[in-house]
Protein backbone atom coordinates (compact mmCIF):
# COMPACT_ATOMS: atom_id res chain seq x y z
CA UNK A 1 0.00 0.00 0.00
CA UNK A 2 1.63 2.91 -1.25
CA UNK A 3 1.33 6.17 1.04
CA UNK A 4 -0.66 8.53 -1.52
CA UNK A 5 -3.35 5.57 -1.76
CA UNK A 6 -3.82 5.01 2.30
CA UNK A 7 -7.26 7.17 3.60
CA UNK A 8 -6.40 10.44 6.22
CA UNK A 9 -9.73 9.64 8.02
CA UNK A 10 -10.00 6.92 10.97
CA UNK A 11 -12.51 4.74 10.54
CA UNK A 12 -14.98 4.83 13.72
CA UNK A 13 -17.91 3.23 15.33
CA UNK A 14 -18.59 -0.35 15.40
CA UNK A 15 -21.07 -1.70 13.13
CA UNK A 16 -18.52 -3.43 10.86
CA UNK A 17 -16.73 -5.12 14.34
CA UNK A 18 -16.24 -8.39 14.32
CA UNK A 19 -16.57 -11.00 17.28
CA UNK A 20 -15.77 -14.41 18.80
CA UNK A 21 -17.97 -17.18 19.55
CA UNK A 22 -18.35 -15.78 23.22
CA UNK A 23 -19.37 -12.30 22.30
CA UNK A 24 -16.27 -10.85 22.55
CA UNK A 25 -14.29 -8.40 20.30
CA UNK A 26 -11.74 -9.33 17.76
CA UNK A 27 -8.91 -7.55 17.92
CA UNK A 28 -5.76 -7.04 15.68
CA UNK A 29 -2.85 -5.42 16.64
CA UNK A 30 1.20 -4.74 15.61
CA UNK A 31 4.28 -4.72 17.71
CA UNK A 32 6.16 -2.39 15.35
CA UNK A 33 9.96 -2.86 15.70
CA UNK A 34 13.04 -0.83 14.12
CA UNK A 35 15.19 -2.43 11.50
CA UNK A 36 17.73 -3.43 14.24
CA UNK A 37 14.86 -4.64 16.30
CA UNK A 38 16.27 -2.39 19.45
CA UNK A 39 13.30 -0.16 19.67
CA UNK A 40 9.24 -0.82 19.42
CA UNK A 41 7.01 1.99 18.23
CA UNK A 42 4.21 2.89 20.82
CA UNK A 43 1.56 5.24 20.50
CA UNK A 44 -0.43 7.57 23.14
CA UNK A 45 -3.82 6.09 24.21
CA UNK A 46 -6.49 8.50 23.70
CA UNK A 47 -8.68 7.28 26.50
CA UNK A 48 -5.99 7.35 29.17
CA UNK A 49 -3.17 9.00 27.90
CA UNK A 50 -0.84 6.16 28.49
CA UNK A 51 1.18 4.23 25.81
CA UNK A 52 0.16 1.41 24.09
CA UNK A 53 0.70 -0.74 21.06
CA UNK A 54 -1.54 0.24 17.48
CA UNK A 55 -4.13 -2.10 17.78
CA UNK A 56 -8.27 -2.08 17.12
CA UNK A 57 -11.06 -3.62 15.14
CA UNK A 58 -10.95 -6.59 13.34
CA UNK A 59 -13.44 -5.49 10.54
CA UNK A 60 -15.71 -8.09 8.41
CA UNK A 61 -14.61 -6.48 4.85
CA UNK A 62 -11.47 -6.98 5.76
CA UNK A 63 -9.87 -10.58 4.47
CA UNK A 64 -7.55 -11.39 7.51
CA UNK A 65 -6.66 -10.33 11.18
CA UNK A 66 -3.05 -8.82 9.14
CA UNK A 67 -5.18 -6.71 7.20
CA UNK A 68 -6.80 -4.97 10.47
CA UNK A 69 -3.33 -4.71 12.02
CA UNK A 70 -1.95 -2.97 9.26
CA UNK A 71 -4.43 -0.39 9.06
CA UNK A 72 -4.72 0.01 12.47
CA UNK A 73 -1.05 0.83 12.55
CA UNK A 74 -1.27 3.28 9.67
CA UNK A 75 -4.61 4.97 11.35
CA UNK A 76 -2.51 5.15 14.85
CA UNK A 77 1.08 5.37 14.04
CA UNK A 78 1.36 6.56 10.92
CA UNK A 79 4.09 3.63 10.05
CA UNK A 80 3.90 1.44 6.84
CA UNK A 81 5.31 -2.02 8.62
CA UNK A 82 6.03 -5.32 6.54
CA UNK A 83 4.84 -8.20 9.21
CA UNK A 84 7.43 -10.74 10.00
CA UNK A 85 5.78 -12.98 12.36
CA UNK A 86 1.84 -13.72 13.84
CA UNK A 87 2.27 -13.77 17.58
CA UNK A 88 -0.84 -15.14 18.03
CA UNK A 89 -3.94 -14.94 20.08
CA UNK A 90 -3.86 -13.44 23.31
CA UNK A 91 -7.06 -13.30 26.10
CA UNK A 92 -8.55 -10.95 28.32
CA UNK A 93 -6.35 -9.78 30.53
CA UNK A 94 -8.02 -6.46 31.53
CA UNK A 95 -9.80 -6.75 35.22
CA UNK A 96 -13.80 -6.47 35.15
CA UNK A 97 -13.16 -2.85 36.30
CA UNK A 98 -11.07 -1.91 33.66
CA UNK A 99 -13.55 -3.09 31.06
CA UNK A 100 -16.50 -0.75 29.87
CA UNK A 101 -18.84 -0.24 27.00
CA UNK A 102 -16.20 1.61 24.81
CA UNK A 103 -13.38 -1.27 25.84
CA UNK A 104 -15.66 -4.22 26.35
CA UNK A 105 -13.72 -7.66 26.64
CA UNK A 106 -11.72 -8.42 23.44
CA UNK A 107 -9.52 -11.33 22.24
CA UNK A 108 -6.36 -10.03 20.63
CA UNK A 109 -4.46 -11.36 17.60
CA UNK A 110 -0.95 -9.72 16.78
CA UNK A 111 1.52 -9.41 14.45
CA UNK A 112 5.33 -8.74 15.41
CA UNK A 113 6.26 -5.95 11.82
CA UNK A 114 9.10 -4.30 10.84
CA UNK A 115 8.53 -0.66 10.11
CA UNK A 116 9.35 0.30 6.44
CA UNK A 117 8.13 4.37 6.74
CA UNK A 118 7.02 6.47 9.10
CA UNK A 119 4.81 9.48 7.95
CA UNK A 120 5.29 12.93 8.99
CA UNK A 121 1.37 12.65 8.21
CA UNK A 122 -1.10 10.51 9.58
CA UNK A 123 -5.42 10.05 10.43
CA UNK A 124 -4.87 9.92 13.82
CA UNK A 125 -1.91 12.59 14.14
CA UNK A 126 -4.08 14.85 16.06
CA UNK A 127 -5.20 12.80 18.76
CA UNK A 128 -2.00 10.76 19.25
CA UNK A 129 1.79 11.08 19.96
CA UNK A 130 3.72 8.46 19.00
CA UNK A 131 7.35 7.37 20.20
CA UNK A 132 10.22 4.86 19.90
CA UNK A 133 10.82 2.84 23.10
CA UNK A 134 13.52 0.44 23.99
CA UNK A 135 12.58 -3.29 25.65
CA UNK A 136 13.31 -2.12 29.31
CA UNK A 137 11.15 1.36 28.55
CA UNK A 138 8.55 -0.47 27.10
CA UNK A 139 7.84 -3.43 29.83
CA UNK A 140 7.51 -0.41 32.01
CA UNK A 141 5.17 1.81 29.60
CA UNK A 142 2.76 -1.40 29.34
CA UNK A 143 3.11 -2.85 32.81
CA UNK A 144 -0.66 -1.78 33.61
CA UNK A 145 -1.53 -3.75 30.13
CA UNK A 146 -0.93 -7.15 30.58
CA UNK A 147 -2.33 -8.14 27.30
CA UNK A 148 -0.18 -5.85 25.35
CA UNK A 149 3.12 -6.92 27.88
CA UNK A 150 2.42 -10.11 26.26
CA UNK A 151 2.58 -9.43 22.98
CA UNK A 152 6.06 -7.32 23.92
CA UNK A 153 6.96 -10.31 25.11
CA UNK A 154 6.43 -12.78 22.53
CA UNK A 155 8.13 -10.87 20.29
CA UNK A 156 11.71 -10.88 19.00
CA UNK A 157 12.83 -7.82 19.74
CA UNK A 158 16.58 -7.10 21.41
CA UNK A 159 15.62 -7.66 24.98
Amino acid sequence: MAAQQLPMQSRTGRVNQRYGPQGERLVAGIVPLSSDKYYVLLIQSTRRGGWVLPKGGWETDEATAQDAAKREAWEEAGIICKINYDLGLIPERRKPDQLTTQAPKASYHFFEAQVEKQEAQWPEMHKRSRQWFTYPQAKQALADRPELLDALDRCTMKR
